[in-house]
């Protein structure tokens, strides 16, 4: 079987792609990558909800020992960031988390975390992947050993997080962990600070409870019917492995990820005065330039995926790094993305505005910086040439888009050095199209922001005539 890792290691369809025989081919690679390091301290492996994700940790697990590799093995199932947190905590040579994160329930995956916490480089996984069947797998469990992740990660957020502030304010909050990894654990976090918390879907489910757990606007149709009908300040969802959050308002509307990104990097710039710069992918509004920029808070653009954010949080003084699909690192925590700690401090953000409903405090925001005018499309896209409608499409160029002059395109490659991404920045202001192709599923993303909705309608249909032939 060929295996490919992606931009965040390696997924694919539970029983024909991921399987216990391929996972220990991958489990394999590792050992050997960790032993040609010389590396003497432990992996530490951290799974979430999904069908054979234990089952997979622990034969990834023996693999690790059987090569001679100490592994601490998450006796729970474990929210990604949770794992990440104990790599740096635990000073463990590397972190392994078995999950598909927000991918359908037919998926399973594996995440490989460096020893800073943060996702591994790219030098590495290429280094991982090409020791696949390089050696005889061995296996052994002498040298695993269950550990309990938790309460070191809990432990810091209390000196991270303002627990003061929302104990204070003590505001009501609905929770919505989509049958996934963060389970209840923001409701016992809460609960202790006087707030009044209710979860929905916090019982794990392999199948997410027959939803798709990604904590997008048209997959929380439960949380913002239940406030819509409640008494509530906010909800908060956290995704598959509860590395990414999604926001809704207290009267049942979506705050859309680019919304929340800018009420927290206004908060973290404004009210905690968080010194370095801000971290945006290539589609996080440029409204984050024209409202933060400045000799003391460079904005840095990456291409999408986290861990060309975590790169540049290694290298420089970072305040907030941010991605459109709900994935948020902070400099002060890990080079990582965080929904439990996302979750938890726009609480404390609402905690101490002296608002004590969401809904109140976005439009005061919007008063203050101005309204996003955004969208997305996801097209399903599995014809023989996907992977050839960008590079092509870089070849032919294009000089305008939706009738808007184009100055500047900005060409992503994948790891395999394949055009993958195209962002066409249009003449004004905040006025851009930006168009990939998944590497894990057969689907065509277009993103794009404009002055108006009317203008980000015809950008997106202009993008779909230029990369696929045909429009909205």
């Amino acid at each position: 079987m060929n295996i490919f890792f992606g931009t965040d290691g390696w997924r694919g369809r539970l029983g024909t792609v991921m399987n216990e025989e391929s996972v220990t081919v991958v489990a394999q690679a590792f050992a050997d990558y960790i032993n040609s390091r010389g590396a003497q301290s432990p992996v530490a492996i951290g799974y979430d909800t999904r069908l054979a994700s234990s089952l997979f940790a622990r034969r990834f697990a023996e693999t690790l020992s059987g090569n001679g590799i100490n592994v601490l093995l998450a006796d729970k199932i474990t929210p990604t960031p949770v794992l990440s947190h104990a790599v740096k905590h635990y000073h463990c040579a590397a972190g392994v988390m078995i999950t598909a994160s927000h991918n359908p329930p037919e998926y399973n995956g594996i995440k490989f975390k460096s020893a800073h916490g943060g996702p591994f480089s790219t030098g590495e996984t290429k280094k991982v992947e090409s020791l696949l069947y390089d050696s005889p797998r061995k296996h052994s469990d002498e040298r695993v050993k269950q550990a309990d992740f938790l309460p070191a990660y809990t432990a810091r957020l209390g000196e991270l997080i303002d627990f003061d502030a929302i104990r204070g304010a003590a505001l009501p909050v609905l929770v919505d962990s989509m049958g996934g990894a963060g389970t209840t654990l923001l409701e016992t976090i809460l609960r202790p600070l006087g707030c009044e918390v209710r979860t929905i879907d916090g019982t794990p489910s392999e199948n997410f409870h027959g939803r798709l757990a990604e904590p997008i606007e048209k997959n929380l149709a439960p949380l913002m019917e239940a406030l819509a009908n409640g008494d509530y300040a906010l909800g908060v969802a956290t995704d598959g492995d509860a590395d990414r959050v999604g926001a809704c308002l207290d009267n049942g509307g979506w705050l859309s990820a680019q919304k929340t990104i800018l009420l927290l990097v206004d908060y973290l710039k404004r009210v905690r005065k968080v010194p370095g710069g801000i971290i945006k992918t290539s589609s996080v509004s440029d409204k984050i330039r024209v409202c933060f920029a400045s000799p003391d808070t460079p904005i840095h653009e990456v291409q999408v995926g986290f861990k060309y954010i975590a790169d540049v949080m290694l290298q420089e003084q970072i305040a907030f790094g941010g991605e459109e699909s709900g994935g948020f690192g902070y400099g002060m925590h890990l080079p990582e993305r965080d929904g439990i700690f996302s979750a938890l401090m726009l609480i404390e953000m609402l905690s101490k505005s002296g608002f004590r409903r969401l809904s109140d405090y976005a439009a005061d925001a919007t008063a203050r910086l101005g309204e996003i005018y955004y969208d997305r499309i996801d097209v399903h896209y599995d014809k023989p040439d996907k992977n050839q409608l960008l590079p092509n499409l870089y070849k032919r160029g294009c000089a305008n888009v939706a009738g808007f002059p184009v100055g500047q395109v900005q060409a992503f490659q994948s790891s395999r050095g394949i055009v993958n991404g195209l962002k066409f920045i249009c003449q004004g202001s905040c006025r851009w199209l930006l168009i990939r192709s998944s590497e894990t599923e057969d689907i065509i993303r277009l993103y794009a922001e404009g002055c108006s909705n009317e203008e980000v309608k015809a950008l997106l249909d202009g993008g779909l005539k230029e990369a696929i032939g045909y429009g909205l």
